[in-house]
Formats: C-alpha cells, structure tokens, sequence
C-alpha cells in the first residue's frame, strides 16, 4: 500500500473561501483511498505542528500539493507552512545541505534532500484562462505554469529530492467557474488520477 500525504493550500482569505481546493482535496482522498492508497491531509488554514508535518513527509511516499495562485505565487499561509516545515526536515527527513562541500563550493548545488525515493504532485487553480498561457500575445507569453510561475516551486521539490509526477492546473475559476465547467474538470481530474496513480501503482 502507498502512503500519500495531500496539502491542501487553499487559504481562506479576503473572497477566497477555498471552497475549490477543499473539493479538490476531497476527491483526490477519496479516489486514491477507494483504490488502496493510504492518505493523510493536511489543511494549512488548520493549526498545525512543524515537526509533526515533517513525520508525515517521511511516512509518505508521495505529496500532492493542492494550491490556488494569488498573484502570481502561492497563498502566504501556504508559503509559511512551507517555510516552517521544511526548516524543520532540516537534517530530520526533508533536507540534510544544499549538497555542496566547503572545498569546492561551486558544484553540487541543491544534492543535499533527503527525500530520494519519494516523489510529488503540484495542480494549480487559477482565474486566468488557458489561453493566457498559449495564446502568442497572451499575457504570459507562452509559458506553461510548470516553467514559469511554478518553476521555483518544482525546484524546492527537487532540492529535497523529491521526483516530480506530472500535474495538473484549472484555470478560469472565477469568472467562469460554472458547475458543468467544474464538473468535467473533475472528470478529467479523476482521468488524470488514474493515470498518474491507480495504473501505475507498482510503479510508484
């Protein structure tokens, strides 16, 4: 049986209730649970303890983050429990160095995780559209969420050791968040899903 551990990042803030991601959340459980994946879930908008976080990296084998964007980079609360927990995996599961050696400090950069072996998940929901990201002219200029504004997100992963399993990312949940909308992205979530974890369960 494979142990999962899902962050759900979806701070409640300002007009953002997270109502999203707390559904997110609850059907990646309940999906990976229904076919013999072992989960724990962690709410950042819940009180947490650093060092008990850091126990339930080390007991999964994989991490799926569940986080929307706001302005441009993950919610602040989010980005706190990052900081704070992977401070606390620093020499106790998450990371041991930044891998390089005091008699040659220019190589080796980000080798020192201590999470080899285990890998991890990252989707995204956003109020822009795809098309800003695809479209020439478009306000991203053609550059994907995972190579640009999640870029130094995958690299924090790797710098832990953790190995990256593709994602996935919602977009236009704002203005245009209809339930037939939302309904086939949680049908092709569950493909993604499937795909990703229950075919490939000896695999991970």
């Amino acid at each position: 049986m494979k142990h999962i551990l899902i962050i759900n990042g979806g701070q409640t803030f300002a007009h953002s209730g997270g109502l999203f991601n707390n559904s997110l959340t609850q059907w990646t459980s309940e999906t990976l649970s229904r076919n013999g994946f072992k989960v724990q879930t962690t709410n950042i908008n819940e009180d947490y303890d650093a060092h008990l976080e850091v126990e339930k990296f080390k007991w999964a084998d994989v991490i799926i983050y569940h986080t929307p964007i706001w302005w441009f980079q993950v919610p602040n609360r989010f980005k706190k429990y990052i900081d704070e927990v992977f401070t606390a995996g620093h020499n106790n599961g998450i990371y041991a160095s930044d891998g390089r050696s005091r008699t040659n400090p220019d190589i080796n950069y980000g080798t020192g995780g201590l999470m080899t072996g285990k890998s991890y998940m990252v989707t995204s929901s956003w109020n822009a559209p795809e098309t800003a990201f695809t479209l020439e002219g478009e306000f991203f200029d053609q550059h994907s969420v995972d190579d640009g504004i999640l870029f130094g997100f995958h690299k924090m992963n790797q710098f832990a050791g953790l190995t990256r399993i593709d994602g996935f990312h919602f977009h236009d949940l704002e203005k245009n968040a209809t339930a037939e909308r939302v309904e086939n992205y949680r049908i092709l979530y569950d493909n993604h899903l499937q795909n990703q974890f229950i075919n490939q369960k000896e695999l991970i």
